[in-house]
């Protein structure tokens, strides 16, 4: 046993192990009681970790998109808009973002492409 450490319930601790984010979400440290809340709760940490990835390459076409328009670059706007605009409909699907709110930020993206090529 390493200095300063002390066996509880007569069990030595074990090397210190740092747990990642990943771990953390799927054994969270919840008081469920029945079997059936504890696979919920397993459930929802699963299902945080994959919504999580999702909602980030969503926001990352979109991010593209905005960063072309601001550029006034109306060619590359429009290709990553044939990128982002299939990412927030999968979204939408998913349930990550309500579908009308994907469906009016589609329509704006697409609104401000329009407006590069009249200027």
């Amino acid at each position: 046993m390493p200095p300063g450490a002390a066996a509880v319930d007569g069990i030595a601790p074990g090397p210190y192990k740092p747990r990642s984010l990943y771990h953390r979400l799927l054994c969270p440290q919840v008081m469920a009681n029945t079997k059936s809340a504890k696979k919920a709760a397993r459930q929802a940490a699963r299902r945080t970790v994959i919504n999580k990835s999702r909602r980030s390459r969503m926001r990352s076409a979109i991010r593209k998109v905005e960063e072309a328009i601001a550029a006034g670059d109306r060619g590359g706007a429009a290709a990553a808009m044939a990128e982002a605009e299939p990412a927030l409909i999968r979204a939408a699907q998913k349930g990550i973002v309500h579908r009308n709110s994907a469906r009016r930020k589609v329509s704006r993206l697409s609104h401000q492409i329009a407006k590069l090529e009249k200027k």
